[in-house]
């Protein structure tokens, strides 16, 4: 059985993507995974940290090209939206570039990206928020949906700005502020809008409870990258979007 590489690069506060990431596709049932990780400095979720965090992105594409990874997923959505409207396809762009003047044939893909891919694959258009960042920001990443397309109809931001303590909000705070949205006509529930908030708990029965798909950024970056891989998309206890073996062509 073929093990695939996944390279992963994170900012140096995040934990969860390399928790939830194996766990979701480590349920995969015909594949296997591994995953290596580079990683940028942040531990404040601020603008001026997130700039400093990506001035970091070359090096750290140029580290993880050496493990020869088959697809490197750029693992802070919001790192990548605060740079405006369509930034997740230039910075995937630059990446591509970069890989393949140091020849490696790794394919990229961004959590915002990924989370952009997973909503038009529920065919997603009416959709409602969880995010842990301070309001400025998660109006920043509402903007750049509704840039992409989509009516964010309802939002909720929890305010947390020390990347460390993102990585610990409890799964019932996280359900709270989901249960006060007004999920009235939403086509789609994205419950962490964050790899670094858990949510991987979450996604089955809250799907369950509100009855629309449910999705998290960790759960969009594995169906992006099954996706990159040509893979079966089906995972077991990981909401809607991967339930259904409905598109396994190459992206």
């Amino acid at each position: 059985m073929t093990t695939h590489r996944i390279g992963l690069v994170v900012p140096s506060s995040n934990v969860t993507v390399e928790t939830e990431m194996p766990a979701i596709l480590g349920r995969h049932p015909i594949s296997r995974f591994s995953f290596h990780s580079t990683r940028m400095r942040m531990h404040t979720v601020s603008p001026e940290q997130l700039a400093a965090m990506n001035a970091q992105r070359e090096r750290c594409i140029v580290e993880i090209a050496d493990a020869s990874p088959e697809v490197i997923l750029y693992a802070c959505l919001v790192a990548v939206m605060v740079g405006g409207p369509g930034e997740h396809q230039r910075v995937e762009s630059a990446v591509a570039e970069q890989l393949a003047t140091g020849g490696s044939p790794a394919r990229i893909r961004s959590s915002a990206g990924a989370l952009v891919e997973a909503l038009h694959a529920l065919d997603a258009k009416r959709i409602a928020l969880v995010t842990p960042y301070v309001k400025p920001l998660a109006e920043q990443v509402v903007a750049y949906l509704e840039a992409e397309g989509f009516d964010v109809a309802a939002w909720r931001a929890l305010e947390v700005a020390d990347n460390a303590e993102v990585g610990c909000i409890p799964g019932d705070k996280v359900m709270r502020a989901a249960r006060s949205l007004d999920l009235t006509g939403v086509d789609a529930l994205v419950i962490s809008c964050c790899v670094q908030m858990p949510s991987l708990d979450l996604v089955e029965p809250a799907e369950q409870e509100f009855g629309i798909p449910v999705l998290s950024a960790a759960t969009a970056g594995a169906y992006s990258i099954l996706r990159g891989l040509g893979l079966g998309l089906t995972i077991d206890g990981a909401g809607g979007l991967l339930r259904a073996d409905v598109d396994v062509t190459p992206a």
